[in-house]
């Protein structure tokens, strides 16, 4: 199984990821240590990127996914996802059924008060209202609220999936 957590910055995608590779010992990407260092700048900037900025990065996470399917092995990958196109491009020649996006939700205020107690090394708040504005809402993910704790999150995902954790969640 892959897992693709996805959302706005804030949501919470690698607080969660970390619960649940701690819960399944599945492998773990983290979208954003992808990212080229001109994305890097644009973002710290504020200036949101466009889908050019986001092609080869996108590509990349692609070939992540596809090699842990051809490993058969089951990982967890944190990306924003924000477009259908950005997750057709994600998930294009994986088995069906072998992965599933999950969207990670929240009201605006929470994750601008997230936002406002967090560092990031250069993932700029002033970047929410663009990716709230870019966000096409997937029907074919699975949607999960993050107002609970990283453990109640991590363990809704994992009941949803179906997937008994080897290590209990704590």
């Amino acid at each position: 199984m892959i897992v693709i957590l996805m959302g706005v910055t804030g949501t919470g995608k690698t607080t969660i990821a970390n619960e649940l590779i701690a819960a399944t010992g599945w492998k773990f990407a983290e979208g954003d240590d992808y990212h080229s260092e001109a994305n890097r700048a644009k973002m710290k900037a504020a200036i949101p990127l466009n889908d050019a900025d986001r092609a080869p990065w996108l590509e990349t996470l692609h070939q992540v996914l596809l090699g842990w399917q051809q490993q058969g092995e089951s990982g967890v990958l944190t990306c924003s996802a924000l477009k259908q196109t950005y997750r057709d491009t994600l998930s294009s020649g994986l088995a069906p059924g072998s992965y599933q996006f999950v969207v990670l939700e929240a009201p605006k205020a929470l994750i601008a008060e997230r936002l406002a107690k967090r560092h990031h090394e250069y993932m700029n708040p002033a970047l929410l209202d663009s990716q709230l504005a870019t966000l096409e809402n997937p029907k074919d993910a699975l949607h999960v609220s993050v107002e609970g704790t990283p453990v109640e999150i991590a363990q809704k995902i994992l009941d949803e999936l179906k997937v008994t954790a080897i290590h209990p969640l704590q």
